[in-house]
């Protein structure tokens, strides 16, 4: 048996999960037992599964989430406004594929962030690319872009994501620069990729924070169509998020 070539044949051609998978059979006293077929289909599993973990880690290095934050360590048992179904369908990353938005709104340390940044935590592990920005970090990025020359660049690649995670919306109005940024960012998503918006202000004062009546009507017109709505409800959750050793700075929970 010509082990050390099918080794190097393997790594040559990047296979690198058949390859760790194979050398641990061959240190199985008892594989040979195995029928070829079901030695194979062990190393094609190891394979896919070291491509979607190795796909999972990319995605999650590009998306900077704010916070470590995962599906699994939501808390449903207080009476916060969240409904389990709804956040367990919004996991499957369906929403995402058919350019639908999810407004996240709730006084400070009630979990918004969390729950964006555990949202786009899931898209990462179902192979969705997501990015996450706080609104006034993205609209200064845009600013600088646009100064360097690479404002058609970036807006571009914000374009392709398919997943984008906006928060801490409304702290501050928009400038009238910050207008238009905003409004190409969203009309570039507009029924064609997911974007999640968390904000302190309920969405009925969202049009004071855009500043200007057309403006206001023509982004929350792109935000608010097909847009799953989150309310949440009483006190801070930062203890608690704070206990699952998730939470990076006690002012995470925004």
């Amino acid at each position: 048996m010509l082990r050390q070539p099918t080794l190097d044949l393997l790594h040559e051609l990047r296979l690198a999960g058949m390859a760790q998978a194979f050398e641990e059979q061959l240190a199985m006293p008892d594989i040979g037992e195995l029928a070829f077929d079901d030695r194979l289909s062990l190393l094609l599993e190891r394979e896919k599964t070291e491509r979607e973990q190795r796909r999972y880690r990319r995605l999650k290095g590009i998306a900077k989430l704010h916070l470590d934050a995962t599906i699994e360590d939501l808390n449903f048992k207080t009476n916060r406004g969240l409904d389990r179904s709804l956040i367990l369908r919004l996991a499957s990353g369906q929403w995402i594929k058919d350019g639908q938005t999810v407004l996240v709104t709730g006084a400070t340390g009630s979990g918004k962030s969390y729950l964006a940044c555990a949202l786009g935590h899931q898209a990462c592990r179902n192979g969705i690319s997501t990015r996450y920005y706080r609104v006034s970090r993205l609209l200064d990025q845009l600013t600088l872009a646009r100064a360097d020359g690479s404002y058609p660049k970036l807006v571009q690649r914000l374009a392709k994501t398919w997943l984008l995670v906006l928060d801490d919306w409304g702290l501050a109005s928009l400038s009238g620069q910050g207008r238009l940024d905003l409004l190409e960012v969203l009309d570039d998503r507009y029924a064609r990729r997911g974007t999640i918006l968390a904000s302190q202000l309920p969405v009925e004062h969202w049009h004071d924070v855009v500043g200007d009546p057309t403006f206001g009507d023509a982004i929350l017109d792109r935000v608010l169509n097909n847009a799953h709505r989150i309310t949440l409800k009483g006190g801070s959750m930062r203890r608690f998020y704070d206990s699952t050793k998730e939470v990076h700075t006690p002012h995470d929970q925004t």
